[in-house]
């Protein structure tokens, strides 16, 4: 979704960089979900019920729409807190859950590093990030969110989509945080490598398996998973993201509705 509208004489274009739930693609999602629709007439129905009020009550028999999601705190769009990496920071300090990250890690100033260029399962190294960064002329800065575009939101609504995508290492991960980077998101199932790529090489003891997602027990920050619609941020930088999650007590995750806002 794009819309631009023209407020108080300024004109500002909002960009949905979020992924949309959907029943269809519940068989294979590996975080699952199902979302239960309560059409306008079984309102209807309950107040007949329970208040003794038909359908004459209503205008055209109409009640109201009710929707039942069940679902896991990471399916969609959604950020990851520091919790969900562990439980405690490397300090012993215990990790954040998403109801105690700061609310200002998760608006500011937005830059779109596309690495397209990398094929499914490999590494997003310190050097492609510094090659894009020079590529486009833009110097990181504290609590600059920074948005991984691979493309692999493409394959969303495609089996085995978790696996259509490269990822972030530790290394490359820590270089962002190092910067003052608190919040890295990606328009792919995680920040990682796939799941399959990393369990290999973990079983055959070359890397730390999630070794991306465990950086955020030694240095705290936010991940943003399954974005999209990055192709469609008509510049790099320039613009701000919205990104705040919902307020679950304890929870390792909320979702999100993240917008991009582009002021002229």
């Amino acid at each position: 979704m794009r819309e631009t509208v023209e407020r108080n004489g300024k004109s500002m274009t909002l960009i949905d960089l979020s992924d949309k739930l959907k029943n269809s693609t519940s068989e294979f999602e590996p975080s699952p979900h199902k979302i239960k629709y309560s059409a306008h007439k079984q309102a209807v129905r309950t107040t007949k019920e329970f208040l003794g009020l038909g359908k004459e009550y209503w205008p055209k028999g109409e009640g109201w729409a009710v929707e039942d999601v069940k679902l896991s705190t990471h399916s969609g769009t959604h950020i990851d807190a520091p919790y969900h990496y562990g439980s405690t920071m490397k300090s012993g300090e215990p990790a954040r859950t998403i109801d105690e990250v700061p609310l200002s890690w998760c608006y500011g100033d937005g830059v779109v590093l596309s690495m397209t260029h990398k094929q499914a399962g490999e590494a997003i190294t310190i050097d492609d990030l510094q090659a894009e960064l020079a590529r486009i002329e833009y110097k990181l800065k504290p609590f600059d969110i920074v948005l991984i575009r691979t493309d692999a939101s493409k394959y969303f609504e495609n089996k085995d989509y978790e696996f259509q995508h490269p990822g972030l290492i530790r290394s490359s991960t820590e270089w962002l945080v190092n910067h003052g980077v608190k919040m890295i998101g990606i328009d792919a199932w995680g920040l990682d490598r796939p799941f399959n790529v990393l369990a290999k090489e973990a079983l055959e003891g070359k890397t730390q398996f999630w070794e991306a997602h465990l950086l955020g027990r030694e240095k705290e920050y936010l991940q943003i998973e399954k974005l999209t619609n990055l192709d469609q941020l008509p510049k790099p930088y320039g613009f701000k993201v919205s990104a705040f999650p919902v307020n679950i007590e304890k929870a390792s995750a909320g979702w999100a509705r993240v917008v991009a806002i582009l002021e002229d």
